[in-house]
């Protein structure tokens, strides 16, 4: 499908011509959100003319490769009607562990360290999917409680020690400060999970069955798909990308903390919404969320150099969010609306 976004079966208008109408409303939504990011650039260049330097523009895609990264897999679980609020815990615990085992084995390849953390993280993303998809309890609790375990966890094989850069083979450290073909290996490694998760969920089948579970779950159910499977499937996918996020965390700031990541899970969901993804499932863009991770990279970047108080900074993201919350609302009620308008009676 064009679009990721799976109708309800019991709708009398055509498929084609519905699947068209919402592919022109989500475009329209992007290319407002993409106008947007232009005309902030502009503004804020015009304030401070290193802000669209090249060494600048570098630093914010590399910082906001994680984000990305983490937002992707957060699309997978909102399009399933979920939330996962224990990610920032599950990347302090990853990236704990890994840090703790490369500064007692200094030799071992960075791969294996980066395995070993997707490793931790997709188990603890499989623990909230069985909560959620086998016991029957709500994302949010499920997430919430695992959240705080896993964090305290954390505190508990770390001794509420740190783990500092001096600890740390350059081995690890390149792995996030290292290029590959003169591109930073944050962002090499954000491409490719992209391209390959735009194959899954464009053109496969487990991809339609994630949008599907997500948009109707009693229509999904009654075409043969197994709902628990796929909801364990995305929230082991988020875990994984936590994981990974983990080390790659620790391994860019060289430093591995009991409060790693603390409420960063919070961020995620926001470039989440500000991409476009629905709350209520069942719709959600790649395109989107690329263009929400990077309007907060944009933020983050820009506002200091606008020499804006903190305080204000996290007021101006919130009001952004608000925003985009109050758009995404008023488009899903116009379409709701006209379709309603074009059944026959």
């Amino acid at each position: 499908m064009p679009e990721n976004v799976i109708q309800d079966s019991t709708s009398i208008q055509p498929h084609a011509e519905k699947t068209s109408k919402l592919a022109n409303i989500y475009k329209f939504r992007e290319l407002g959100l993409l106008a947007f990011i232009i005309i902030l650039s502009i503004a804020v260049q015009l304030r401070n003319s290193s802000f669209l330097s090249g060494e600048n523009i570098n630093d914010m895609i590399t910082n906001t490769a994680i984000l990305s990264i983490l937002a992707l897999g957060m699309m997978l679980v909102l399009v399933t009607r979920g939330i996962d609020l224990s990610i920032g815990s599950t990347i302090a615990l990853s990236g704990m562990v890994a840090a703790q085992t490369v500064s007692t084995y200094q030799s071992l390849h960075p791969i294996l360290v980066i395995l070993l953390g997707i490793v931790i993280g997709m188990v603890c993303g499989a623990i909230n999917g069985v909560l959620i998809a086998k016991i029957g309890l709500l994302p949010i609790i499920a997430t919430l409680a695992m959240m705080n375990i896993f964090r305290g966890i954390t505190f508990k094989i770390s001794g509420g020690e740190w783990i500092s850069s001096y600890q740390m083979p350059e081995s690890f450290v390149s792995i996030a400060t290292g290029t590959t073909f003169g591109i930073n290996n944050l962002i090499v490694i954000a491409i490719v999970i992209y391209l390959l998760f735009f194959y899954i969920i464009n053109h496969t089948r487990t991809g339609r069955q994630i949008y599907a579970v997500g948009s109707n779950p009693d229509s999904a159910k009654v075409s043969g798909i197994k709902e628990g499977r796929i909801l364990l499937l995305v929230y082991a996918i988020m875990g994984g990308f936590a994981g990974l996020s983990g080390v790659l965390w620790v391994s860019k700031f060289a430093s591995a903390q009991g409060d790693t990541a603390s409420g960063y899970e919070l961020t995620v969901i926001a470039a989440c919404i500000l991409g476009g993804v629905s709350i209520a499932g069942g719709s959600g863009k790649i395109s989107g969320i690329i263009l929400g991770s990077i309007l907060l990279g944009i933020l983050n970047n820009a506002l200091p150099l606008l020499n804006v108080s903190p305080f204000w900074q996290t007021g101006i993201q919130g009001l952004i969010i608000l925003v985009a919350v109050i758009i995404n609302t008023l488009v899903k009620r116009g379409v709701d609306r006209n379709n309603l308008m074009r059944r026959k009676i």
